[in-house]
């Protein structure tokens, strides 16, 4: 399992990646609150309920309101 930090521009920090072997991706808030999910088998994102957000790896649109502060 490989976790990863993400910032914003000035270098803050936004929120975690973490990737499982499987491909299975997990985004978090800085707090490691589930923001969302993304398959790569069948690539596609979900939001923390499980509903789907669309297809293609679209985790980071999970942190682009954090971006914007």
């Amino acid at each position: 399992k490989i976790m990863r930090r993400l910032y914003d521009y000035n270098m803050n920090p936004i929120g975690y990646v973490s990737e499982n072997a499987d491909g299975k991706q997990t985004a978090y808030d800085t707090n490691y609150r589930v923001l969302g999910y993304y398959f790569s088998g069948s690539d596609k994102t979900y939001d923390n309920n499980m509903r789907l957000v669309g297809r293609g790896d679209l985790l980071s649109a999970f942190y682009a309101p954090t971006a914007k502060r």
